[in-house]
């Protein structure tokens, strides 16, 4: 089954999402996106990707939630090193700009895949958070880069409440790049990524290279402690609890 569209237009690769109802990642989803990522480096007419979603008003809900149901530690393992590893390295050997095109919502896994790329450009309705924490996991990956971004008291309040916020708010905090009208997110990430083709490619590749390297900031450093972290996380009778709530559509009880 394909759960993206990939394509290629001047100079630019396009890897839309396309998996009813709300791009929830799943493993088969996550390595159709590594591909894309792929096909898009080894390409040298590629000059620029963009990543975007097919489905109204949602961009990605985040995670597949079966993943992690009934403590299947392994399944967790390989799709936490997919999400926050392989696609971390795939972004850091792109040499070519990425930019994510936010239209909707955007929450947990949808945050990682998002913010990975160098820009992002949302519409004024587009919504943002991390909710891991409502159903008893942790936006493990989000604590090594967030307080960088946004400070560590302003991270530690987005990850801990699980509350949503707006493109507004995402643009002061220094999460968005820039905040356009709804209609108009694909069409301003198309503009923006032939303006990033039309530059000196061999300079671009080298620039990129040297800004990813320097932006690291210990993160794949720190990056097995997480996964080891949020994998400990799900096999508490709180994760499993809150996760089978979720699913069920009811108010979790916790121990």
């Amino acid at each position: 089954m394909q759960y993206i569209d990939y394509s290629v237009q001047d100079g630019v690769a396009e890897i839309i999402l396309n998996r009813a109802p709300v791009n929830a990642l799943s493993i088969p989803m996550l390595e159709e996106i590594l591909a894309a990522f792929r096909s898009a480096r080894d390409d040298d007419a590629v000059r620029a990707v963009i990543v975007a979603s097919a489905l109204p008003c949602r961009f990605c809900a985040g995670l597949d939630l079966d993943i992690l149901l009934e403590n299947r530690g392994e399944a967790a393992r390989d799709f936490l090193n997919k999400l926050y590893v392989d696609l971390a390295d795939m972004q850091h050997s792109l040499g070519k700009p990425s930019i994510a095109a936010v239209a909707g919502a955007a929450r947990a896994g949808g945050m990682t895949l998002s913010i990975s790329c160098n820009v992002i450009i949302a519409g004024r309705s587009a919504t943002f958070g991390y909710p891991e924490i409502d159903v008893g996991i942790i936006p493990a990956i989000h604590f090594i880069h967030l307080p960088s971004i946004v400070g560590r008291h302003r991270a530690f309040e987005l990850l801990f409440s699980g509350r949503a916020f707006d493109a507004s708010e995402a643009a002061e905090l220094g999460l968005v790049s820039k905040v356009v009208a709804d209609d108009a997110v694909l069409a301003e990430a198309r503009a923006m990524a032939r303006m990033f083709a039309a530059k000196p490619r061999q300079v671009m590749r080298m620039g990129h290279n040297t800004f990813m390297r320097l932006n690291d900031r210990g993160y794949r450093r720190d990056i097995g402690n997480v996964v080891e972290s949020f994998c400990s996380v799900v096999a508490t009778p709180d994760a499993q609890e809150g996760l089978r709530a979720f699913v069920e559509k009811r108010t979790p009880q916790w121990s």
